[in-house]
C-alpha cells in the first residue's frame, strides 16, 4: 500500500524527501476514514439490524440486553481491529511506530471488552431479578463479585501490555502483595462470603421483613449487595448494614409470617382476682341469654350435676363438688367469639388460656393468628378484638387490673 502511494506521489514532482512521509501520512488518514466507516456500518446498520430483529421477538429478556448498550459496546471494536489489522501495512518499515499503534489498538479493545462484559452482566442480573426466586437467592453480591474480579484481570492485561510483560509473571509478583490486597479488599471479601451463606440458607431475601435492633433496623429489604444490604425502615428512613454483619449479628426475619396463613395475636388480660367467684342462678340465667355459651354452659351444667350425684357432695357449702365460675365462663365466651370471628384462622394455634396469676392480676392470654396480614388490617382487627372483650368483661362481674390512677387517689380522700 505505501509504495503505491510512494510511485503515485514520484509522479506529482513532490520533492523525494517528503514523498515517503506524505504517503504514510495519507495511508494513515486513510486507515482512520476506513475505521470510522467500520464503526458507522457496525453501528448504523449492525447493531441497527439486530435491534429491528429483537423488537420482533416476544421475550423481553432481549431488549434488556438491548437497553444497556451490549451489542452498542460491542460494535465500538470494529474501528479498534481496523486499526489494529492496517497498521502494519501502513507503518511498514518503522517498527517502534508500529508497536506503538498496535499496543494503542490493544488497550482500546481490552477497556472495550471489559465495559461489554460488564453491560452483558448488568443485563444478565436485570433478566435474573424478573424471576421469582430472584427474591430468594438475590445475585446482586456474586454479581459485583464478577466485576471485581473482571476489572482485576483486565487492568492486569492492560499493565502487561504497557511493560511488554506476561500477565503470568504480573500475578506471580502479586503473590508478596496478597496480604495488602486482603487488607484492602476485606469488606468485599467478607461481604462475598457472607452472601454465599445467606443464599445457599435463604436466610435473607429481597422483600423480607426483618427486625436488627443494634443497626436499628425495622422495614423491608430493597436490596442485597456485595458488601452492603439495604433495608426500608417503615418510617421511609433506608439504613445500610455490613452483608457480613447478617452472619456474625442475629436478626429476625417474618418471612415465616408472611408465608403462613396468619399473623399471630398474642396478647393477654389481667383480670382483678377478687372479682373471680362461683357464679349463683342469677349469673347462670344471665349467661345461658348469651348466643355464643348458651350451648357451654347447658352442657356444663349437665356436667357438674351428673359429677356432683355420683360423689354425694353437700352441695350447701360452696367449697363441696364443682361449681361454674365466672371466670371459667369468661374464658369459654372468649374461645367461642374468636371462633365465630371471621378473620381467626382455625387452622392454625388457637389457644385461650390462664397465665400465673401476678401482683398485676390474672392474665387471661389470646394466642390465635389473624388471617389478614397486612399491618394495618392486622392491628385493626387486633384492636376491634380487645375493644370487644375489654367491654364484656363486666358482664361477667369481673373487673379488668388497673393500677390505682390519680383521680382513684382523689375519690379515696375524697
Amino acid at each position: 500500500m505505501i509504495e503505491t502511494l510512494v510511485n503515485l506521489l514520484q509522479g506529482t514532482g513532490l520533492p523525494e524527501e517528503y514523498v515517503d512521509m506524505t504517503a504514510r501520512i495519507i495511508g494513515f488518514l486513510a486507515v482512520i476514514l476506513i475505521a470510522l466507516a467500520a464503526n458507522l456500518v457496525a453501528k448504523g446498520l449492525i447493531v441497527r439490524f439486530i435491534r429491528s430483529v429483537i423488537k420482533k421477538t416476544r421475550n423481553e429478556w432481549d431488549d434488556i440486553f438491548v437497553k444497556r448498550g451490549v451489542f452498542m459496546k460491542l460494535s465500538q471494536l470494529a474501528p479498534a481491529i481496523v486499526i489494529y489489522s492496517m497498521a502494519p501495512v501502513v507503518f511498514e518499515g518503522n517498527e517502534s511506530l508500529i508497536g506503538f499503534v498496535d499496543k494503542l489498538a490493544r488497550l482500546y479493545m481490552v477497556v472495550i471488552g471489559l465495559l461489554f462484559l460488564d453491560s452483558v452482566l448488568n443485563a444478565g442480573l436485570e433478566v435474573y431479578n424478573r424471576f421469582n426466586i430472584a427474591r430468594h437467592v438475590p445475585l446482586r453480591s456474586f454479581i459485583q463479585v464478577a466485576k471485581i474480579l473482571l476489572y482485576f484481570v483486565g487492568v492486569l492485561f492492560m499493565i502487561s501490555l504497557v511493560v511488554n510483560q506476561s500477565p503470568l509473571k504480573l500475578m506471580a509478583g502479586l503473590g508478596a502483595m496478597t496480604a495488602v490486597i486482603m487488607l484492602i479488599f476485606k469488606d468485599p471479601i467478607l461481604g462475598f462470603v457472607a452472601g454465599i451463606q445467606l443464599s445457599t440458607n435463604k436466610m435473607l431475601a429481597i422483600g423480607d421483613w426483618i427486625e436488627m435492633p443494634k443497626h436499628g433496623v425495622d422495614g423491608d429489604v430493597i436490596e442485597v449487595a456485595l458488601t452492603t444490604v439495604k433495608v426500608q425502615n417503615f418510617d421511609k428512613t433506608i439504613t445500610t448494614v455490613p452483608t457480613y454483619a447478617f452472619i456474625s449479628d442475629s436478626f429476625k426475619n417474618w418471612r415465616g409470617m408472611s408465608e403462613s396463613g396468619g399473623r399471630r395475636i398474642k396478647r393477654s388480660i389481667s383480670i382483678d382476682m377478687a372479682s373471680i367467684q362461683f357464679c349463683n342462678e342469677e349469673m347462670i340465667q344471665r349467661f345461658s341469654r348469651i348466643k355464643y355459651i348458651r350451648e357451654y354452659v347447658q352442657k356444663k351444667l349437665e356436667e357438674l350435676q351428673e359429677f356432683n350425684q355420683d360423689k354425694d357432695l353437700d352441695l350447701t357449702n360452696l367449697v363441696n363438688g364443682r361449681r361454674l365460675t365466672n371466670i371459667g365462663t369468661f374464658r369459654a365466651y372468649v374461645e367461642a367469639y374468636l371462633k365465630n370471628h371471621p378473620l381467626i384462622s382455625k387452622e392454625l394455634t388457637f389457644l385461650v388460656r390462664q397465665l400465673k396469676p401476678t401482683e398485676t392480676g390474672l392474665p387471661i392470654e389470646i394466642y390465635v393468628f389473624c388471617t389478614d396480614k397486612r399491618w394495618v388490617h392486622y392491628e385493626g382487627n387486633m384492636a376491634d378484638i380487645f375493644d370487644h372483650l375489654l367491654a364484656v368483661i363486666p358482664e361477667f362481674d369481673l373487673r379488668v387490673f388497673q393500677s390505682p390512677s390519680g383521680n382513684d387517689v382523689r375519690m379515696i380522700k375524697g
